[in-house]
C-alpha cells in the first residue's frame, strides 16, 4: 500500500509540474501574441484609408469612383479641405471619404477646424449657419464651402409621399475641387430678351454644383454666338424670336455649336421662327397641347402631365436604369417625318395621345372635331454632319422646382444630362449621389415561422447538447486517468 501511495504521490508531483510548465509556456505564448497584435495594430493605423477599410455596401459608399481618381491624379496645385467639426461629433463615413482623399494624391491636405477653438474660422468662407462636418474646399484664391446639408441629401417624392436619403459626398468634394483648381469652366448662355422664365433654384444649385458657369446672352446685341460657349440654351420663352435671331442659331448649330431648347405651347401661339429651327430637320411643332388618353401615361388625374415613355440614349439610360420617371406638364407634341437617323427620340406619349388645338383655352379634356391624333415624341436629340447638337423638350415647366420634385429629381437629371452630352462628359459632371436607404429582404410567413423554430428552438438546443456532451466525455476521461 505504502508503495501505491508513493508512486501515487510521485504521478501528482509529476502532474503539477507538467502544468505548470504547461501554463507557463500558455502564459508566455499569450504574452507573445499579445505582443504581436499590439505592434500590427500600431502598423496598421499608420497605413493609408484603402489598405485597412473595405466598402462591402450595395450602394458603394465608402468607395471613390474613377472619376474622382482621375481629377485628383491630374492636380498640378495644392488642395486643402478644412473640416470643421466638433472634436468627439466627427460623421464616420465623410472621415472615411476624407481618408480616402488625403490617401490619393500628395497635393491634398486635410486640416479639422473646432469651431469651438476657431469660432469665425468659417465666416470668410460663407455667411450660412455651419453645421458640424461641413467642409471648405480651398486652393490659392479659390475656395467652396460644402455645407452637411449639401452632403446628406434628402429628397421628397411629392407624388407617393415618400423619402429618400442620398450622400452625395464624393460628388460635392470632388466638383469642389474640380472648381478651386480649373481655371477656365465649361460656359453655358442662357438666351434672353423674348420673356423667358428665370432658371428655377434646383436647377441652378445643380449648374453650380456642376462647375458650369451661366451667364445672359441677347442676341440682338451681338453679331454671332460668343466663341467661349460651351452651349446655349434657351429656357421657356413666351413670344417669338426674330427671323435674324434664328440665322444666327441654325449657323451657329451648323458650325457644331450646341443647343438646348426647353419650349412648350405659349399661350400667344406658336413660336414660328424658333420652331423652324426644328424643321431645319424635318421635325414638325405640332398645335395645340398634348393630352394623354392613356391614365397610365399621366399624373395627379390631370392628362396634360404627361409621364412619357423613355427611348434608351446616354441621355436617358441612367434614368431608365433607376425606375426613374420624367413629368412632362403642358407639353407640345413634336412629329418627326426625317429618317436620315440625326434625329432621336428621346421621350413619346402612348399611341392615345392628341393634341388639344384650343391650347391654353381648352375646357374640357375630351377628344373634340380637329384635335391632332398622336402619338407625338416630347423631346429629341439632333446631331448634323459637323458634330453641331441640338436637345430639344417640348415642355417650359419642365423645370419647374415643384414638378422636379414630384418626379423625385428626375427631370434635373433628365436635363443635367443633356447638358452632360453636350459640353462634354467632364469627370466631376458624372459622379451621383448613393442611396442610403435600405433594402429589405421580403419572406413569406412559412419561412419566417421556420427560421423563427431553428434560430430560438433548434440551434440553442442543439448547443446545449453538444456542450453537455463534451462535459461529460472529459470528466469521464479524467477518471479514467486517475
Amino acid at each position: 500500500m505504502k508503495i501505491f501511495e508513493l508512486l501515487k504521490s510521485s504521478w501528482k508531483e509529476e502532474s503539477n509540474k507538467i502544468a505548470f510548465r504547461g501554463g507557463s509556456y500558455s502564459l508566455i505564448m499569450t504574452a507573445i501574441v499579445l505582443a504581436i497584435l499590439i505592434v500590427v495594430n500600431i502598423f496598421s493605423s499608420a497605413l493609408p484609408t484603402p489598405l485597412t477599410k473595405y466598402d462591402m455596401s450595395a450602394s458603394k459608399l465608402y468607395s471613390i469612383t474613377s472619376n474622382t481618381k482621375a481629377v485628383v491624379n491630374a492636380l498640378k496645385e495644392d488642395v486643402t479641405i478644412y473640416w470643421i467639426v466638433q472634436s468627439g461629433e466627427e460623421d464616420e463615413v465623410i472621415e472615411n471619404l476624407l481618408g480616402k482623399y488625403d490617401s490619393l494624391s500628395d497635393r491634398i491636405e486635410i486640416v479639422k477646424r473646432n469651431p469651438d477653438v476657431y469660432p469665425t474660422f468659417a465666416k470668410q468662407y460663407t455667411d450660412q449657419e455651419v453645421k458640424n462636418n461641413s467642409l471648405v474646399v480651398e486652393s490659392g484664391e479659390r475656395s467652396r464651402y460644402i455645407s452637411y446639408d449639401d452632403i446628406y441629401i434628402q429628397r421628397t417624392n411629392m407624388y407617393t409621399l415618400s423619402s429618400s436619403r442620398y450622400f452625395d459626398g464624393e460628388g460635392t468634394i470632388t466638383s469642389a475641387i474640380d472648381y478651386v483648381t480649373t481655371d477656365e469652366l465649361p460656359k453655358l448662355y442662357a438666351l434672353e430678351g423674348h420673356g423667358e422664365a428665370e432658371l428655377p433654384e434646383t436647377f441652378s444649385d445643380k449648374i453650380n454644383k456642376e462647375n458650369i458657369e451661366v451667364e445672359k446672352l441677347s442676341l440682338l446685341k451681338v453679331d454671332s454666338i460668343p466663341e467661349d460657349a460651351s452651349a446655349l440654351m434657351i429656357y421657356a420663352p413666351s413670344s417669338d424670336i426674330s427671323e435674324e435671331e434664328k440665322d444666327l442659331l441654325a449657323d451657329y448649330v451648323d458650325g457644331g455649336g450646341k443647343l438646348l431648347v426647353i419650349a412648350g405651347p405659349t399661350e400667344d401661339g406658336i413660336l414660328e421662327n424658333l420652331y423652324s429651327l426644328l424643321a431645319d430637320y424635318d421635325v414638325k411643332v405640332n398645335d395645340g397641347i398634348v393630352v394623354e388618353g392613356s391614365r397610365e401615361h399621366y399624373a395627379f388625374r390631370a392628362p396634360y402631365v404627361l409621364l412619357p415613355n423613355m427611348k434608351s440614349h446616354e441621355i436617358t439610360d441612367s434614368l431608365i436604369k433607376g425606375n426613374y420617371y420624367p413629368i412632362m406638364p403642358v407639353s407640345s407634341g413634336l412629329t418627326i417625318d426625317s429618317s436620315s437617323g440625326n434625329v432621336t427620340e428621346l421621350l413619346h406619349t402612348s399611341d392615345s395621345a392628341y393634341s388639344k388645338i384650343v391650347g391654353y383655352s381648352l375646357s374640357s379634356f375630351e377628344k373634340e372635331e380637329g384635335d391632332i391624333d398622336g402619338p407625338f415624341t416630347l423631346a429629341v436629340a439632333i446631331e448634323n454632319f459637323n458634330k453641331g447638337q441640338i436637345i430639344w423638350f417640348a415642355s417650359s415647366n419642365l423645370l419647374d422646382d415643384n414638378y422636379n420634385a414630384y418626379s423625385s429629381g428626375a427631370n434635373v437629371d433628365l436635363v443635367m444630362n443633356s447638358l452632360s452630352s453636350l459640353i462634354g462628359e467632364r469627370e466631376a459632371i458624372a459622379i451621383r449621389s448613393k442611396s442610403l436607404d435600405y433594402e429589405y429582404l421580403t419572406i413569406s410567413d412559412s419561412t419566417s415561422s421556420l427560421l423563427k423554430v431553428l434560430m430560438i428552438g433548434v440551434f440553442p438546443l442543439v448547443y446545449l447538447a453538444v456542450g453537455i456532451l463534451v462535459i461529460v466525455r472529459r470528466r469521464r476521461m479524467q477518471n479514467e486517468t486517475i
